[in-house]
């Protein structure tokens, strides 16, 4: 059984390893993409809702059912806790609206809503064909 100090070292270890996933993924995604619509956020929230679904469906006492926990707390909390970017999709579709970008700030909100809720729905369907 882990105590209180363990889990958080856990979810320590996670959230430092999903925070520099975005990092990363979100700077490679602005060096190609560019900054005139968020695809970072929106590719990094998207991809986590479909992991998040995927991971927690499959059920990873199922496989590791003496780490379990640990597991869980690294990589659903932590790692994808880090990860995922919610503040940062939330403050970008204001800046959209503040500078204007009506209809980009719409499909932000509306994009990201619908692929974030597809993706954690398909991450589902694709754990429970495992």
């Amino acid at each position: 059984m882990l105590d209180a100090l363990q889990k958080t070292l856990l979810v320590g270890v996670g959230g430092f390893l999903g925070a520099n996933a975005r990092y990363w993924l979100g700077l490679w995604m602005i060096s190609r993409y560019g900054t005139s619509f968020p695809w970072a956020t929106f590719v990094i929230n998207v991809s986590g809702a479909f992991v998040l679904g995927f991971f927690l469906t499959v059920g990873i006492e199922r496989f590791f059912p003496s780490s379990a926990t640990a597991l869980t707390l690294i990589f659903a909390v932590g790692f994808l806790g880090a990860y995922t970017t919610f503040s940062t999709f939330e403050y970008e579709t204001l800046h959209l609206i503040r500078t204007g970008a009506l209809l980009p700030a719409f499909g932000n909100a509306l994009g990201s809503l619908i692929a974030g809720f597809a993706a954690v729905w398909l991450g589902e369907v694709v754990a429970r064909s495992v």
